[in-house]
């Protein structure tokens, strides 16, 4: 094309220009053109061109009869918009080639899912629960995913009372996790509600029960069996033994029991029985508890208060900034009695997993205590148990889930007096959970950090905690490090609190191309240390990785012991456990190598265990043969018990001890001369039978010794030759003597 051409397009006339001559001509175009672009867009007119032939019988080559309604379509339309009908319409069924086909679905959910397949829009809002619930259900009988998530969404922001139970049945028979998980944390919210609202009834049997299963399903006991029995009422022909069998009666009062269960005729009156002797004896009850997630629910928000302890009003009141050494703090004096400590009541029980608490840390002071929880206040569980460890400032403590309406924390030291101050208490139920090991966190983050209450305890830098305060970038000759001399000094990191650890990353001084040397300390209590790391034969500079077995560690010592270029030594950094993703990514294959390496072991030793039982089975079962064989060999299988004795050479396996004494019990009741049968073993059989049995072979996977066995049958020469390396080799000789030999005479049978 001409530049004048090119021009022409592009100005000439001009796009406004060409606009109003199309207005001047009256174009029939619906669309106007208004600027100039490169791309044309008509999507929606074409959306809206293909919607219109949504249940129109032009170009129709398929008919539906749903509920005796013919409804047209277009069969290319269908496949290209869902694997099911592809399959249905143009795979090998039947349906391949009818023109009209059947379909057992309700009608107007199916009208609505045509409109959306034709169109790709589906206007929620116009229709009812039933019908979105009916939808719902074709969009996962038809493959529609993204239309199936679509309405499970708009199902979660619009769920109520009336509508939880059906939605949650939905969602359980479609397999939708997600929307299962939004229906049961509401129905926990509205406990007491749903329990006296009509849907209640309505709901499925298995429904039913995983409800009740909850631990966080809470409300009166006496609530939820009056609710059940209304719903077994409701559905008489189910069986409601496992139903009822869910109801925890222990947390029922005697008079519930009494007035209320036992008058109702559905439970056996040796269960009431059982639950009233659970309730005054059991030290630990199946309790039900409130959830609220990542919430915390120690705060007179929900009526949490502090009921022991000295100045009680600061634990719970949130401020965890105004606190000094005269005001702002909980606390209690340490003793020997377990019974004292601070104790706090929630407003009501409560499903918890994590405690945050603040220890009094206006100074470099550590404190050892734990934490103990109870329903009831008369049973104590201990869920942290730190009595050994130094803590200080934040406690981010985390145990399995469980019902709690009390919390204990007990101090048992102090290292400047005998008094545990606590600043403030959080209690929580939280999803963001931690691996635990030994009770002890095992964190994936930095935890020698000033955010989780590390401090540098020994050390020499121009701003205190440099070493853990995450600069790592800004360090010169000057600053930005922490050092100690060498031979006099040494630099020393107190943890938060114990965690269990097995890798630190450590940055030394590069600046220039001086080398250091080092080691590397571990302790608990800063009394007994264990060296992880031994750098004092090396040269090291820079980023130094370091991995070794976890253990709990709470103090970290980094000692010094030569710099190439004077006689300071110089850290800027240290991070524990190591944030390098590249060496935890080397680790981590190495512990899945190492694992699997385990697997491997342990298979092979369950291999040995059930090779070693079948051929103590093999061993006992061809001794019955050999006496079949020939009665008179007896002697013979004596004489084999003596030499296993008395050989230093020989140690055969416990099932071969078996097989000779068996032979020996026998021979005391075996008579008569020594006659051949069909069932006499041949030699190679023997020999591939009886060769196993020493002590030094090897029992390979089972599908291996298969393969073994099969070839052993056509190897005798080689097998015969092996074997007389074996001590079973020889034994076995001395039978297939004995075997081959004419009859005894019986005065020699009775020598």
């Amino acid at each position: 094309m001409s530049s004048q051409g090119h021009h022409k397009m592009h100005g000439g006339i001009g796009c406004n220009s060409i606009a109003a001559l199309a207005n001047d001509n009256n174009s029939t175009d619906s669309t106007t053109i208004t600027e100039y672009t490169d791309e044309i867009d008509l999507g929606d007119r074409f959306s809206a061109d293909i919607a219109r032939l949504c249940m129109n019988e032009r170009y129709a080559d398929v008919e539906f009869l749903v509920e005796e309604q013919q409804l047209p379509a277009h069969r290319a339309i269908l496949a290209a918009r869902s694997d099911y009908f592809r399959a249905l319409l143009y795979g090998g069924m039947s349906e391949a080639t009818q023109r009209q086909i059947t379909m057992e679905v309700p009608l107007e959910p199916f009208k609505v899912l045509l409109r959306y397949i034709y169109s790709g829009t589906l206007s929620l809002s116009s229709l009812d629960e039933d019908a979105i619930i009916g939808v719902l259900g074709m969009a996962n009988q038809y493959g529609f995913q993204d239309l199936e998530m679509a309405i499970s969404k708009y199902l979660r922001r619009y769920l109520s009372l009336n509508n939880v139970c059906m939605i949650l049945d939905a969602a359980r028979l479609y397999n939708l996790e997600e929307l299962t998980q939004v229906c049961l944390m509401f129905m926990d919210r509205n406990a007491v509600d749903l329990l006296q609202h009509d849907t209640f009834k309505m709901l499925s049997k298995e429904s039913l029960e995983e409800i009740l299963r909850r631990d966080c399903f809470f409300a009166p006991e006496v609530q939820i069996f009056l609710a059940v029995w209304k719903w077994s009422r409701y559905n008489p022909n189910i069986d409601i033994k496992t139903v009822v069998s869910l109801v925890r009666l222990p947390l029922m009062n005697l008079e519930h029991l009494l007035q209320v269960v036992r008058p109702s005729g559905i439970l056996d009156p040796d269960k009431i029985l059982d639950a009233i002797d659970e309730l005054s004896t059991s030290k630990t009850l199946p309790y039900r508890a409130a959830l609220w997630p990542e919430e915390n629910v120690a705060t007179a928000k929900f009526s949490a208060h502090c009921i022991h302890g000295e100045c009680r009003s600061s634990l719970l009141d949130g401020d965890v900034t105004s606190y000094d050494m005269e005001h702002g703090y909980t606390r209690h004096c340490i003793t020997d009695s377990t019974d004292t400590g601070i104790v706090v009541e929630l407003g009501t029980m409560c499903m918890i997993n994590h405690i945050r608490m603040l220890l009094w840390d206006r100074d470099s002071r550590a404190y050892s205590y734990f934490v103990e929880v109870s329903g009831n206040q008369q049973h104590w569980e201990r869920v942290i148990d730190y009595s050994e460890y130094h803590c200080r400032s934040w406690q981010f403590l985390y145990f399995e889930a469980r019902p709690l309406r009390y919390i204990r924390i007990v101090g048992t030291q102090n290292t400047v007096n005998r008094v545990f101050h606590v600043v403030g208490l959080e209690a929580m139920h939280t999803t963001n959970f931690p691996k635990i090991v030994d009770g002890f966190v095992a964190p994936k983050a930095n935890v020698a950090t000033i955010d989780m209450s590390a401090i540098v305890t020994d050390g020499v830098s121009r701003t205190r905690n440099a070493l853990i305060n995450g600069d790592f970038s800004r360090y010169d000759w000057d600053s930005g490090y922490t050092c100690h001399q060498l031979g006099s000094g040494e630099i020393v990191v107190r943890l938060g609190q114990p965690y269990y650890i097995g890798s630190m990353r450590l940055l030394l001084w590069d600046c220039d191309d001086r080398t250091y040397s080092f080691y590397i300390e571990t302790s608990t209590n800063r009394k007994n240390w264990q060296m992880v790391v031994d750098k004092r034969n090396e040269k090291a500079r820079s980023w130094q990785n370091f991995h070794f077995t976890p253990r709990p560690i709470v103090f970290i010592r980094i000692v010094g012991t030569r710099n190439t270029a004077n006689e300071i030594f110089h850290c800027v950094h240290l991070e524990c456990p190591s944030q390098d993703k590249s060496f935890l990514k080397k680790i981590a294959e190495q512990e899945k190598e190492r694992e699997r390496a385990e697997a491997f072991e342990q298979q092979l030793t369950a291999d040995d265990d059930i090779a070693s039982t079948s051929r103590a089975a093999a061993a006992l079962s061809l001794s019955v043969t050999l006496t079949a064989a020939s009665p008179n060999s007896m002697t013979h299988w004596s004489r084999i018990s003596t030499v296993n004795t008395n050989s230093s050479a020989t140690n055969l396996s416990s099932g071969m001890d078996l097989h000779c004494e068996s032979f020996d019990n026998l021979s005391t009741s075996a008579t008569g001369s020594a006659t051949t049968t069909p069932s006499t073993p041949t030699t190679s059989t023997l020999m591939a039978e009886l060769s196993h049995l020493s002590p030094r072979s090897l029992s390979p996977p089972k599908q291996q010794r298969e393969k073994e066995r099969e070839k052993e049958l056509g190897r005798e020469t080689e097998r015969e030759r092996d074997s007389e390396k074996e001590p079973a080799a020889a034994l076995v000789q001395l039978v297939l003597e004995d075997v081959e030999q004419p009859p005894a005479s019986p005065s020699a049978a009775e020598n």
